[in-house]
């Protein structure tokens, strides 16, 4: 499948990579081309120990992503029925693939089915007040079967997460922050701004002791207690022997900014 024109656009700003869902035509919707275009864009920058943090967006202000591209799908009948979704690449967030790094979705507009599973994904969301968010899919014969159902169940109570997947209806980003699914919800025009300010209070944290952090985070928390802290004792130990983990008591009783250097 070709696509006329570039479909993802990456900015890199020092240790802050900007990644930009760029269909707007169709409200950033996923078609193969696109989907394959985020996913090796995250490979590159989980790979790229100069990147700190990452800011996913929509372009266009009507959309974060409006999911699948479903226009595709009822053209690609033989293709979507054919395929394996155990086999398929499920969004960055999944422990196969290893992204330790912080992500930050900054949502303005719609972001339903696979847009809020690429949300869900995210470790910090922050929404335009204009946002929708929800899992149409039920009210198309779909099921949100790309880390959706799976992932809500895990970020918010689960009564609210089963009628938001059983119904199909959206909420606004208000009701989205009410019950902990969204960290901010602020102005269109203040978006980036605070998605930026977000990544700029991350990048000044050690990179090594943000990612072990997150590590321990996504490793241990469906384990027991016990061997959730295992997994968090056994990423004190790596980043302890590194010599980020000395400069910042150093730079601390030198009254100075540490320089992190991911060693």
């Amino acid at each position: 499948m070709k696509e006329k024109r570039e479909v993802l656009k990456v900015d890199i700003q020092k240790h802050l990579a900007i990644v930009t869902l760029s269909r707007p035509e169709v409200l950033n919707a996923f078609n193969p081309v696109l989907w394959n275009s985020l996913m090796t864009a995250m490979e590159k920058i989980r790979d790229d120990n100069s990147i700190w943090v990452v800011i996913i967006r929509g372009e266009g202000g009507r959309a974060f992503s409006a999911g699948a591209d479903l226009k595709w799908r009822a053209e690609n009948e033989t293709e979507v029925k054919s395929s394996d979704p155990e086999k398929r690449n499920l969004f960055f967030n999944n422990s196969k693939f290893e992204f330790w790094k912080p992500v930050i979705a900054a949502v303005e507009g719609y972001a339903v089915g696979g847009g809020l599973e690429l949300a869900l994904a995210c470790d910090i969301i922050i929404a335009s007040e204009d946002s929708k968010l929800g899992f149409p899919e039920p009210r198309r014969g779909l099921m949100a079967d790309g880390g959706g159902v799976t992932g809500l169940i895990r970020q918010i109570p689960s009564k609210l997460a089963n009628e938001l997947i059983f119904t199909g209806k959206l909420i606004t980003a208000e009701k989205g922050f009410e019950i902990g699914l969204i960290n901010y919800v602020t102005t269109k025009d203040n978006l980036m701004v605070k998605a930026k300010s977000i990544a700029d209070s991350i990048i000044k944290c050690s990179p090594l002791a943000v990612q072990a952090a997150k590590q321990a985070i996504v490793l241990g928390k469906d384990l027991p207690y016990d061997e959730a802290l295992k997994t968090e004792f056994s990423m004190f130990k790596k980043l302890k022997n590194s010599k980020d983990f000395f400069e910042g008591p150093k730079a601390f009783s030198e009254k100075r900014e540490p320089n992190w250097t991911m060693e």
